[in-house]
């Protein structure tokens, strides 16, 4: 028992440290103070709420049904692995050369209006927290899971990604409830920092998926080539 505690300890602070970067909540508390000012502070608690809600059963939703989906789809995991390596490059890249705030505000703004005031769902669950790139990275896991039944035991496959889940909306959750307060220690310089280093894990992992899709790709061919 106690080293199936230890699995799921592993199992989450390694969800964690590859969610934690895609999901990147900085840049939702950005769009949480910049579209926040208009509502009042009832608006913004229930708001905050609602995407902390959204967050973690977006999350839930794409591992348990996201390989259902893809699969119905035709959609192989190598397929997933190669274009969500490129999307993650892609935010990645973004993240370590950043536009102009004034650029992210004003296409939030755009959103928000479109959203009837309704920021919870779009843009501070999707596309800021829950992304492609994010979606992409959690149906990669969740196909990894499913190879793992032999090396951890059951439960601690079946409960780690709600744990994982529910943490990563609770962090989102603290971030944005702290927003104020965080932006006032670390600064915007300090915000802006941050958001770079966890671009450039971005790309590492990027490269990580692609590179581990075309690994994938290679051995098919040469088996089909083996086989005819």
């Amino acid at each position: 028992m106690p080293d199936d505690i230890m699995q799921l300890f592993k199992l989450i602070g390694l969800g964690l440290a590859f969610l934690l970067p895609m999901a990147n909540p900085l840049t939702a508390m950005v769009m949480y103070l910049s579209l926040g000012v208009s509502l009042s502070a009832e608006e913004k608690k229930q708001q905050l709420r609602q995407a902390t809600l959204c967050v973690t059963l977006a999350l839930l939703v794409t591992y348990y049904a996201g390989l259902w989906i893809t699969s119905a789809l035709g959609i192989s995991m190598v397929d997933i692995r190669i274009a969500g390596g490129l999307i993650v490059a892609y935010i990645g890249f973004r993240m370590l050369f950043p536009p102009a705030v004034s650029d992210m505000v004003s296409q939030a703004n755009d959103q928000h209006t479109a959203s009837h005031n309704n920021i919870a769902f779009v843009p501070l669950t999707l596309p800021s927290t829950v992304g492609p790139g994010t979606m992409a990275l959690v149906l990669s896991a969740s196909s990894q899971m499913h190879g793992m039944r032999g090396q951890y035991a059951q439960w601690v496959l079946m409960v780690a990604p709600v744990i994982l889940a529910v943490l990563i909306g609770l962090i989102f959750f603290i971030c944005l409830r702290s927003s104020l307060s965080i932006v006032r220690v670390i600064g915007h310089g300090g915000v802006d920092a941050i958001s770079r280093i966890m671009g450039f894990l971005l790309v590492c992992m990027a490269v990580q998926l692609v590179l581990e899709g075309g690994q994938q790709y290679a051995a098919t061919l040469l088996t089909h080539s083996a086989a005819s």
